[in-house]
């Protein structure tokens, strides 16, 4: 079962949009050094969206060649078209991806039932056991916990990231979706006290900039050290909120950059740079954080 920090990590780009395939092993080589529990390649910090599918293959290969088995690596691979996301998820297989992260389908608007068909056809036909991704906040649709526990208990489904911040629906999901599916926040500010209250891990933004940090902060909340853990994640607030004040993965690309970790915060078209508005905030976020040392 998925635990702890999986970074949810970017897709480094030139300033002309290109993929920078040398700085995502390095990113990798930084995450594994940090401590980082798995990677979760091209979601929605990956730029999923405008990546075509050739290239979203071809990053996933550069992060599973670059891992070599020494963290999970798990792939974005969800879509709004059932038959299209089961042939995504067929072709990841075939890298050697064994777990994938499959969003709600966006757009469509589908009933709870059908999201039910759509996640249960997908784990059945793809062969790729699959995370759920529920994020209301970018594709409109929300997958309620009801929904969740009669999938969690389907062939292909393994787990769940649930970004929205709502820390009521663990309970229900804990009881509801058995031992071996796997809880995770896809909300960073919050993701503490939903450890702390027995969710399993994160798919984390800030661990792209604080790896070791939060690798640290969910040891201590799955371990029960409240303290520790609550006084870590007080240091990191600042950067949990700095990292969403665009849209995501505007701040992190941006934050990357300026720690050294990438050349370039190149994204691609409709994503813009980070405005110089925010620049100064999301410096002091990382400099509190004692991860920009101060000039």
């Amino acid at each position: 079962m998925l635990s702890g920090s999986l970074v949810a990590i970017i897709t480094p780009m030139n300033l002309h949009g290109e993929i920078d395939f040398p700085a995502l092993r390095q990113l990798v080589e930084y995450h594994v050094a940090s401590g980082s529990h798995g990677l979760v390649a091209v979601g929605t910090t990956g730029e999923s969206p405008t990546l075509d599918e050739q290239e979203h293959l071809a990053v996933v290969e550069t992060v599973l060649e670059a891992a070599d088995g020494r963290v999970p690596v798990i792939a974005g691979c969800g879509g709004n078209d059932t038959r299209r996301a089961i042939a995504l998820c067929r072709r990841l297989k075939a890298l050697g991806v064994t777990q994938g992260l499959s969003v709600t389908p966006y757009y469509n608007k589908p009933t709870q039932e059908g999201l039910y068909r759509h996640f249960a056809t997908i784990g059945e036909a793809s062969g790729l056991a699959q995370i759920l991704y529920n994020v209301p906040g970018r594709t409109g649709c929300d997958l309620q916990p009801d929904t969740v526990a009669r999938l969690s208990h389907q062939y292909g489904i393994c787990g769940i990231k649930e970004a929205t911040g709502d820390l009521q629906r663990l309970p229900r999901l804990k009881a509801a979706c058995g031992t071996g599916f796997s809880l995770l926040s896809g909300d960073d500010a919050s993701a503490c006290d939903f450890m702390l209250q027995g969710g399993h891990g994160v798919i984390s933004v800030t661990a792209n900039v604080a790896a070791a940090q939060m690798a640290r902060l969910c040891q201590l909340a799955l371990a029960g050290e409240a303290e520790q853990a609550l006084a870590l994640n007080q240091v990191l607030m600042p950067v949990h909120q700095a990292l969403f004040v665009e849209s995501n993965p505007i701040p992190v690309k941006w934050a990357c950059a300026r720690l050294g970790l990438i050349a370039d915060s190149g994204l691609r078209l409709p994503l813009t740079p980070l405005s110089a508005s925010w620049h100064g905030q999301l410096e002091m976020a990382l400099t509190q954080a004692e991860l920009l040392t101060r000039a």
